[in-house]
């Protein structure tokens, strides 16, 4: 008995239970991705043009981005409250959008004037009393906007939670655990999009009382397991054979839910057999618990069960053990000041030799007091770096911008995926968002998985692998302009993976550059590069052309039924007109100006592949292959 309560104990504490938690938080936790099945029925409801239609989904991508107070109420808070915070944030921003949407509740303006009332008493010398003075504040605000912001930023505190625990639990797998991790928070889109058709609404807007309350559940019920459990003590050879696995179970899951969109596309299916596949939908994410499982109470490695049991260790003896390495980081630091210049080109056994004796003489020196080891200004990249540090960094800022350009067009297609497809005649857009969601998890999960192998066996930079993403997000923007026969699936397949693997290898490569001390903090500010393309590439260019081609058209449809339809009648069929565009033209300059950012953003990563060679280098050593 005494055995099976210890068993128990381990498996809450095994970091792969954490790690197949947090997965199954973020296959509801994209929900920024139904974006495109969510709009149309939004722009119809409330009557919205593109245009205003983009600033909301500049607003969804602001709230998915702007992570700065999550990572800091993460930093001082347990996750487990700042999970709670999203979750509220999630069903009250989208809950209150499914109120408005179905009449429950008066419809808030897109655009409104608030006004506050400011009072204070002065003395009034004169009349020997006091008197009350009022002033008036007017601010413009999009209400729309700011519920849809709030109830996407409950994504930033499931994503920071899950990453922070997830990192720290696996310190020596940090492209692998972010691949898989954002893999299923790109791939939320198709699962939430499968259990919205088993559900078998007539009422399109369900979708979004779904999406208010289906993730709150999932993140209440796992908030209290998504932690940090000592991962680093749990490090063991079957390692290797898990992650197997999990990419197994990852490769299925996408295959299945291929499958699954293309027959639902082909086939009207029955209700009974969509609970069906929803049901064997719901047996692929419950499969990676089986790891957790096994190694818990069918493991006979008392290592293992003692390394889960075994409690942190003492203040003092962690006082003690940072102050070491605080003193031998000193010395190392010196090393790079001392070290000839000469000795970076050498082998990695030479320089590695070379390196040790060095440091050898300065331990020496600095004991018996002949030279005075001074500690340097500010870390080198491969160290931990705060955000102010990393501020001042050119690598930091080509990282930033080469994601802003190629996320940022990635996302554009994400939010506009419904408008392209209806302008190209496609009546079912829903498949389209299902589609990009699986290439999305498919490109995070390849991303991780190929940029590992990059800078482990050839020890290369990451973001050479970024570079080959962009140029794949190029050509498929290319295609998006020249709408071809077949554009839509190929479009979504080069720009679905594309802009998936920037999340596998942005986050990995800014852990290793910056250190992963402060990696809540600067991976919550690279994301504000989301919005900040999307804002650009949607809210002002794709919109804008989208709105000036609809009232080209709508105006030629006017003069077309001028003769045969009077009065008011024209007014009204030329204002529902100028709402929509139809054909290519309605996306093709865009689509264009999009591919040559993501030309330029290839030029930016391969500019920081030059610079930081000889850091991985040094973190990686000689290639392996």
């Amino acid at each position: 008995m005494v055995e099976v309560g210890s068993r128990v104990r381990g498996f809450l504490r095994n970091r792969w239970l954490v790690f197949v938690a947090a997965m199954w938080m973020q296959s509801c936790a994209g929900v920024g991705y139904l974006f495109g099945s969510i709009s149309p029925v939004i722009k119809s409801s409330l009557g919205y043009n593109q245009r205003q239609v983009a600033g909301l989904g500049v607003a969804k991508d602001l709230g998915d981005s702007v992570g700065f107070l999550a990572g800091t109420l993460c930093a001082v808070l347990p996750l487990w409250a700042g999970l709670l915070v999203g979750a509220a944030q999630n069903l009250v921003g989208y809950g209150w959008v499914w109120l408005a949407v179905t009449r429950r509740v008066p419809v808030p303006p897109l655009w409104a004037i608030i006004q506050w009332h400011q009072a204070h008493h002065s003395l009034d010398l004169f009349r020997g009393k006091k008197t009350r003075n009022t002033s008036q504040y007017y601010v413009l605000v999009k209400k729309m906007c700011i519920l849809i912001f709030v109830g996407n930023n409950g994504e930033t505190y499931f994503n920071t939670a899950a990453l922070v625990s997830c990192v720290q639990n696996f310190p020596k797998s940090r492209g692998p655990i972010v691949g898989i991790l954002k893999g299923f928070a790109g791939l939320s889109g198709a699962i939430l999009t499968q259990f919205y058709a088993m559900i078998h609404s007539p009422d399109d807007a369900a979708l979004i009382f779904m999406v208010a309350v289906g993730p709150t559940m999932v993140v209440i019920a796992l908030m209290f397991i998504v932690r940090p459990v000592g991962g680093h003590r749990q490090v063991r050879p079957s390692d290797g054979t898990s992650f197997t696995f999990v990419y197994s179970v990852c490769l299925l899951l996408a295959a299945y839910l291929m499958g699954v969109m293309v027959l639902e596309d082909l086939v009207d299916l029955s209700q009974t057999v969509t609970v069906l596949l929803t049901i064997i939908l719901i047996i692929f994410l419950l499969a990676p618990i089986v790891i957790p499982i096994l190694l818990s109470f069918f493991s006979d490695d008392d290592e293992t069960l003692s390394a889960l049991l075994m409690p942190s260790p003492r203040k003092e003896e962690a006082s003690a053990s940072t102050s070491s390495e605080e003193q031998q980081e000193v010395i190392l630091s010196e090393v790079e000041d001392e070290k000839p210049k000469d000795v970076d080109l050498l082998p990695a056994s030479e320089r590695q030799k070379r390196i040790a004796e060095l440091q050898a003489k300065l331990f020496q020196a600095a004991a018996v007091g002949a030279v005075r080891v001074k500690r340097r200004k500010g870390p080198r990249r491969g160290e931990d770096f705060t955000l102010m540090q990393a501020l001042i960094k050119a690598d930091f800022w080509l990282l930033f911008f080469s994601l802003l350009l190629g996320s940022g067009s990635g996302l554009t297609v994400i939010d506009n995926l419904g408008q392209m497809s209806e302008s190209l005649g496609y009546e079912e857009s829903h498949i389209f968002v299902s589609m990009i969601s699986i290439w999305n998890f498919l490109g995070r999960i390849a991303g991780g998985y190929f940029s590992e192998i990059i800078v482990k066996d050839y020890a290369y930079p990451r973001a050479i692998a970024l570079a080959v993403a962009q140029i794949m997000m190029a050509i498929g923007h290319f295609n998006f302009a020249m709408a071809w026969p077949g554009t839509m699936y190929v479009g979504t397949l080069l720009v679905g993976l594309g802009y998936g693997a920037h999340w596998a290898i942005v986050p990995a490569a800014a852990s290793e550059l910056f250190g992963v001390k402060n990696f809540g903090t600067l991976y919550n500010f690279l994301t504000v590069a989301n919005p900040a393309g999307s804002l650009v590439f949607s809210g002002v260019i794709a919109s804008g052309i989208y709105d000036a081609e609809a009232a080209k058209q709508a105006q030629q449809r006017h003069n077309s039924t001028l003769l045969a339809m009077p009065g008011r009648v024209v007014n009204m069929v030329s204002e529902a007109a100028a709402l929509k565009c139809e054909g290519a033209i309605c996306f093709f300059l865009s689509s264009l100006i999009m591919s040559g950012f993501c030309i330029i953003a290839v030029v930016l990563s391969l500019i920081l592949v030059y610079r930081t060679k000889i850091v991985y280098t040094n973190l990686y050593g000689k290639p392996r292959t």
